[in-house]
């Protein structure tokens, strides 16, 4: 492990859970040393506190945290699906429209209860709601217009 005093990551509390695992189903640890060891370890933060916790362990190879895969070409990887477009609803557009939909159901169905209470129809107020963001996206949508810091954390990804 690194220096003691350094600070550590999630990953490397998960890599000690899971040995502190392996020990208790080898029989060096009880159900309660591993309880105690377990809520110790997720509440560690340096490296030097996870140390302590199986220093009295003999040593098995610890897993390692998944490093990320770096491509070497400078050609943007493209996920298997549906081909980006004005009218796909996947990936960021698509999160837009669904959470606009999902917003335009629970406000016109509350105007709906709210006239079968009162016996007649109210003014239909889900429009103010819905009906700007709808014109917005539905713009956006038209002309395949993204925000600059979409394009930029694309451009981030590109390059690395």
């Amino acid at each position: 492990m690194p220096e003691p005093h350094l600070r550590a990551a999630d990953s490397d509390r998960a890599a000690v859970a899971t040995v502190l695992g392996r020990h208790m189903a080898a029989g060096r640890l009880t159900v309660d040393e591993y309880d105690e060891r377990l809520a110790s370890t997720y509440a560690a933060r340096t490296y030097g506190e996870l140390d302590e916790l199986t220093a009295d362990l003999p040593t098995i190879d610890r897993p390692r945290a998944a490093e990320p895969v770096r491509r070497e070409d400078s050609h943007p990887v493209r996920a298997c699906g549906p081909v980006p477009g004005p009218w796909n609803w996947g990936g960021h557009a698509g999160s837009s429209w669904r959470s606009w939909l999902s917003t335009a159901v629970i406000v016109i169905a509350v105007w709906a209860v709210a006239s079968f209470v009162t016996g007649g129809f109210l003014v239909f107020w889900p429009i103010w709601v819905i009906g700007p963001w709808g014109a917005v996206l539905l713009a956006r949508t038209l002309t395949g217009g993204r925000d600059d810091r979409h394009e930029q954390r694309r451009e981030h990804y590109r390059s690395h």
